[in-house]
């Protein structure tokens, strides 16, 4: 069984920033990729960032040069950098990770910002 348990969320105002972590526990055999995804009130979930095996990362357009992924293969834990917070940025985030035959995800934990 693996458990996902993100970290950091908040309340912040516009132009602040937020750093979230999502700590993977349990019987991990190979993480293929982790990745970050939100979803505000009536809008689909969307990825935000993703972080693949080899190190490299791909994030939704509105979030380049502002968010940035990583990961510390040690702790198998993903964290998200988020600067320059937009009130469009206000969602619940979610972290997952994916490995051969499996996914799993996080409970998810709420950004706010304000204008």
């Amino acid at each position: 069984q693996v458990q996902l348990v993100e970290s950091g969320g908040g309340l912040v105002q516009a132009g602040g920033s937020l750093r979230l972590s999502c700590a993977a526990s349990g019987s991990i055999f190979r993480i293929n990729s982790m990745g970050w995804y939100r979803q505000a009130p009536g809008k689909q979930r969307e990825l935000v960032a993703i972080i693949i095996g080899g190190g490299s990362t791909n994030y939704k357009d509105s979030v380049k040069g502002r968010f940035t992924i990583s990961r510390d293969n040690a702790k198998n834990t993903a964290y998200l950098q988020m600067n320059s917070l937009k009130p469009d940025d206000t969602a619940v985030y979610s972290c997952n990770l994916v490995g051969p035959g499996y996914v799993y995800w996080g409970q998810g934990t709420q950004v706010t910002v304000s204008s």
